[in-house]
């Protein structure tokens, strides 16, 4: 997708000026426009981001194929609930499905209004308020499928995906190179606070450890909730959050310590993480960039 130029300046202007109505020399600009470029190259290269093109084709390989059933049946008993109808059941089932299956997300406020929501009332044959049983919902389940299909065939829907795995082994490249480790090390530690006899306290941990995440392939604190568990479970364990202050050797050794039994949680318990956005701004059908979401 492709924004206007003047949408980059006021990011820029915003990020320097904190939203404040002030001027910024030339050099400043340049300086604080080549952060935020490399931040968002450094962002792309640890989690690239692929433009998908729904058509409905994918979704038509998906209702007709062999995992269908299998798949829906896992899904109706996901969302089963007396109370539910089942014009209920079909919206709650199209959130739960992917671009994997040939879905832009239904979430998307414009995916439901001109996607999902048509296919239904154009959908004369369907009974609404019919009993829902997993038959019933299978059947009637698919022909709104076809439905919507069609609907993305005439109106192809923009998607931008990005998914990533962490496995630890962004933190084991870290951990076997000393000189990387120790350079991330100096540079996380240049702004912490150390009391008069040169002694950190522990509750800068989690500062540093945020810090030293992108060299260490871990997404930012908050940004991913498996992670944030990780973390927690390793600070639990090496007893990292008593707040207690020590040497700055000590706290070096504790933050490696750290990150090794991170690395050992993720290598035994992956965590994948998937986004998909839709944009909302028309891309040409012909462009290079758009690929078929299978």
């Amino acid at each position: 997708m492709v924004w206007p130029c003047y949408l980059y300046d006021q990011q820029v202007l915003n990020e320097f000026t904190h939203g404040k109505q002030e001027k910024v020399n030339k050099t400043e600009f340049k300086e604080v426009l080549s952060d935020i470029l490399l931040g968002m190259a450094a962002g792309l290269k640890r989690d690239p981001i692929v433009i998908l093109r729904i058509d409905g084709e994918d979704l038509l390989e998906f209702i007709n194929g062999p995992s269908y059933e299998a798949e829906m049946v896992s899904i109706f008993t996901q969302i089963e609930s007396p109370d539910a109808s089942l014009r209920d059941y079909i919206i709650k089932a199209f959130e739960k499905l992917s671009v994997d299956q040939g879905m832009p997300p239904s979430s998307d406020s414009w995916v439901l209004n001109n996607i999902v929501e048509p296919a239904l009332q154009s959908c004369s044959a369907i009974d609404q308020d019919k009993l829902v049983s997993q038959e019933v919902f299978l059947t009637e389940f698919k022909k709104v499928a076809e439905c919507v299909a069609q609907r993305l065939q005439e109106q192809p829907v923009i998607v931008a995906h990005s998914e990533n795995t962490f496995d630890g082994s962004g933190i084991k490249r870290l951990l076997s190179n000393k000189f990387e480790l120790e350079k991330s090390l100096n540079t996380a530690l240049e702004n912490v606070p150390k009391d008069k006899n040169g002694t950190i306290s522990k509750e800068f941990l989690q500062l540093v450890l945020d810090a030293v995440a992108p060299a260490a392939g871990l997404p930012p604190v908050g940004a991913v909730e498996q992670i944030d568990k990780v973390v927690a479970e390793s600070f639990k364990m090496l007893n990292a959050d008593d707040g207690k202050t020590v040497k700055e050797d000590e706290f070096r050794k504790i933050l490696t310590e750290i990150l090794g039994s991170i690395m050992l949680q993720l290598e035994g318990n992956p965590v994948s993480v998937s986004s998909n956005s839709v944009v909302h701004e028309p891309l040409s059908s012909s462009s290079s960039l758009l690929q078929s979401s299978s």
